[in-house]
């Protein structure tokens, strides 16, 4: 989830969210999770006395969610417009945060309440905005599915090996350029890397190359 602030993006104030309670390929679901876990926390940060900011004489970390968007924009139709309207809804929060969704297919823009999307000019400032606000989310989306997809590889291939930690692991990836390059070296290849104990290089050669 992305923000924009005059028009800019502050990525101080991006998140990433993992669906917890979603099961399979729901896009609708997913969506609402998330929706309600990231309003959910700005509730939570808006109703705490503000007496809590100082914490033994002390200012505490800077709030996080401290105020509401001036838009909520979600990517997609009328679906997904009816996800984030029930989920503002749900929380009370309809009266205080607009919503509107940006369809992709001819960059339709919808509103509740109404059935035809709003006729926002081609080339106007406006649809700029929404265009931008979007193709930010997908690209920092993009970013973050990459690297759970690069984990998963590490994961699955390295995982297990006695000796092979986190950061061994991170480092050897590295090195060698990558997990197919790990799979495939020699024992005398691994046992020359100075951060390797032979007994973890003999180990990651076993494992790729058991007879």
């Amino acid at each position: 989830m992305v923000v924009l602030e005059d028009g800019l993006p502050n990525k101080r104030e991006y998140r990433r969210f993992k669906v917890k309670d979603v099961a399979g390929n729901d896009d609708y679901a997913a969506m609402e999770e998330v929706l309600t876990r990231r309003l959910q926390a700005y509730l939570n940060e808006r109703d705490q006395p503000l007496d809590e900011d100082l914490i033994d004489g002390e200012r505490r970390r800077p709030r996080k969610f401290a105020y509401p968007p001036q838009l909520l924009l979600v990517d997609g139709g009328k679906g997904q417009l009816a996800v984030a309207e029930r989920v503002v809804r749900a929380l009370g929060l309809h009266d205080e945060i607009p919503i509107a969704s940006l369809a992709k297919r001819f960059e339709e823009v919808f509103v509740p309440g109404r059935g035809e999307p709003i006729e926002v000019p081609r080339g106007s400032d406006a649809l700029f905005m929404l265009q931008r606000i979007r193709d930010e989310a997908h690209r920092f989306a993009n970013t973050f599915h990459r690297e759970l997809r690069g984990k998963r590889m590490t994961t699955s291939s390295l995982d297990g090996i006695p000796g092979l930690g986190d950061a061994r692991k991170k480092k050897l990836t590295q090195v060698m350029g990558g997990v197919n390059a790990v799979k495939k070296a020699s024992l005398d290849e691994l046992k020359a890397l100075s951060f390797l104990p032979d007994a973890v290089a003999e180990a990651i050669h076993e494992k790729f190359h058991r007879a």
